[in-house]
């Protein structure tokens, strides 16, 4: 009698053990969906990330780094959209899989039978049906819960969709003012030739509401970090570093009253990177000192205000006291914007992915999988 005894309370824990698996496995799932897609500030789930950490393993072998960027581009192009298109599959199966340990648990079987009945009544085709009141209840739970996985797989690709073509009309519109890649050196003769140099200013506003639009939408929806622009030299991260840098160039070198509106500027663009920065546990000092080291030399800086006097701008004499200006803004998103363009592996771009070669993309997701901040 004890060994049968014995093997009926192993089998009743093996049970116990499969519906209380199947339980967390769908809660998981559910809260995952529901943190991507519902859930209006930034957070991504353990579930979430490891999917996007797999994917991007199979695509960092693809684009390997001897490869030259114009191919790696064609193959990172890809990574986003299909990351973030199968992640609603992935859900999916985890809660068919989920469901198939409790109906398992609750007497369904073999587990074949459970695993089918399970993908019945999760996508609503009805070709098993399980016996019993109890099991009933499982499966129409389950089709309920089909159907809002459904409903927010419609819901979710248009609202990225519609965030990342904001994003673009703004980026594919900074090609016309700085050129590829975009640099401030070419917005600032662009505007003087036109006679435009006073109204650049003006511009700072439209920046300032587009950091703001990627600040909600990049950190609630993380994806959008890697959907890459239509052109490959383009990018939102070297967009940024550009329109940051002209701004503070702007109030620091060129020979104009101070603009109020580039400081607004320049504090919206390094907050918004912070953020998105904080999104992927990218460490930085967020209250940095005004004379802290920056990527930037000053060599290079003095190399692009000859650049300017050469076209003609008008330039503040004081050179010595420029620099200070510049870099005292540019520690506040150097390192953010660095990190993150080495994370998405951006095109080509003076004082931002020129400077990313000792931070690898792959090797910065994957330590963020791992808790631990680049």
């Amino acid at each position: 009698m004890r060994p049968a005894c014995a093997i009926v309370a192993a089998v009743m824990a093996l049970h116990i053990a499969a519906a209380v698996v199947g339980t967390l496995l769908v809660g998981a799932t559910l809260v995952s969906a529901l943190q991507t897609v519902v859930v209006p500030r930034a957070g991504v789930t353990r579930l979430t990330w490891a999917h996007f950490v797999w994917i991007r393993r199979v695509f960092d072998t693809l684009a390997h780094p001897r490869r030259d960027f114009a191919d790696r581009d064609r193959i990172l192009a890809f990574y986003g959209p299909i990351a973030l298109t199968s992640l609603p599959g992935a859900w999916v199966t985890l809660v068919i899989l989920g469901f198939s340990l409790i109906f398992w648990a609750v007497g369904v079987g073999p587990y074949a039978e459970a695993l089918a009945i399970s993908g019945s009544s999760l996508t609503t085709l009805g070709f098993e049906r399980p016996d019993g009141l109890g099991r009933e209840v499982l499966s129409v739970v389950e089709a309920a819960l089909g159907l809002g996985l459904v409903a927010l797989m419609i819901s979710y690709l248009p609202s990225i969709y519609s965030a990342f073509q904001r994003r673009e009309l703004v980026v594919s519109g900074l090609q016309v003012q700085a050129g590829l890649p975009p640099t401030p050196v070419k917005l600032f003769r662009r505007y003087a030739r036109i006679g435009w140099l006073d109204q650049l200013g003006d511009r700072f506003a439209q920046w300032e509401d587009w950091f703001t639009d990627i600040e909600e939408s990049h950190t609630s929806q993380a994806g959008l970090v890697f959907f890459r622009s239509p052109h490959p030299e383009r990018s939102w991260i070297t967009a940024a570093g550009c329109i940051l840098d002209t701004a503070a160039l702007y109030n620091a070198v060129i020979d104009r009253p101070h603009d109020p509106q580039a400081d607004i500027l320049l504090r919206a663009g390094y907050l918004c990177l912070r953020r998105v920065a904080t999104s992927f546990e990218i460490r930085y000092d967020d209250d940095p000192r005004p004379d802290d080291p920056i990527s930037i030399t000053r060599q290079e800086f003095d190399e692009l205000c000859s650049a300017l006097e050469d076209d003609r701008l008008p330039l503040v004499a004081d050179r010595d006291a420029a620099w200070r200006t510049y870099a005292g803004w540019r520690v506040n998103y150097d390192t953010v914007l660095i990190t993150l363009a080495a994370m998405i592996d951006a095109p080509p771009a003076p004082w931002v992915s020129d400077r990313t070669a000792l931070r690898r993309p792959s090797r910065l997701i994957r330590r963020r999988h791992r808790r631990v901040v680049a």
